[in-house]
């Protein structure tokens, strides 16, 4: 991933919390073909082995996952939703008329070694754990065990597990942090007033002290 110094996350407790928060993530092998992607939804376990590592399921009758069996290694692209930045935004542009418009964006990158999993318990826990993850907080919420029992050994059959042991994590929260200081609060007030995803990245460059 092309990283200037100005967008540069190195911090793994920011990187962490960004996972979470969006947790559906792009899985990306490559055979002889070419690349092969899938979304998957991730648990983050930070704790597991030295870097931490990543865990979901697929479908077995994707074979994405014998790819994974085969190569050892994948990429997983974590992404929030980002937003067009306009020219017309920047006071700077008053002064001298040489502004081009551009993309705010945050993403997360990990890399690492892939272990697949048919194990029936091993499957069982990351259902659940996925499950617990998403329906936390819900009322009425929904667990696995709320479902009959034949059903759900049925659906685990139907799908495989993997968990990736993070080799390397690169964040890039490209947030106008490259600006004048004067531009930073007027593309902050903008996005604020664009839609729902500008106003997340707002809040997101807010949180950042970009432009606040």
């Amino acid at each position: 991933m092309y990283q200037p110094a100005h967008f540069r996350v190195e911090d793994a407790g920011v990187m962490h919390a960004f996972i979470r928060a969006h947790p559906l993530g792009l899985l990306i092998s490559t055979d002889e073909g070419g690349p092969v992607a899938d979304l998957i939804p991730f648990l983050l376990d930070a704790e597991s082995g030295k870097r931490g590592c990543l865990r979901a399921h697929m479908a077995r009758t994707n074979p994405h996952w014998r790819l994974l069996v085969e190569m050892k290694k994948a990429l997983v692209v974590f992404q929030a939703q980002g937003h067009y930045i306009s020219p017309s935004w920047y006071p700077t542009k008053a002064e001298t008329g040489k502004v081009v418009p551009t993309w705010n964006y945050v993403m997360v990158q990990v890399s690492g070694h892939v272990s697949v999993h048919e194990d029936a318990g091993w499957l069982r826990r990351q259902v659940e754990d996925l499950t617990r993850e998403h329906e936390y907080g819900r009322d009425p919420g929904w667990e696995v065990r709320h479902a009959p029992e034949d059903f759900i050994a049925a659906q685990l059959r139907g799908i495989v597990g993997f968990e990736i042991g993070i080799e390397r994590m690169d964040g890039k929260f490209k947030l106008s942090q490259n600006r004048p200081a004067v531009d930073r609060p007027a593309i902050v007030t903008a996005l604020e007033q664009e839609s729902a995803p500008g106003a997340a990245l707002a809040a997101l460059m807010r949180a950042q002290e970009i432009g606040a």
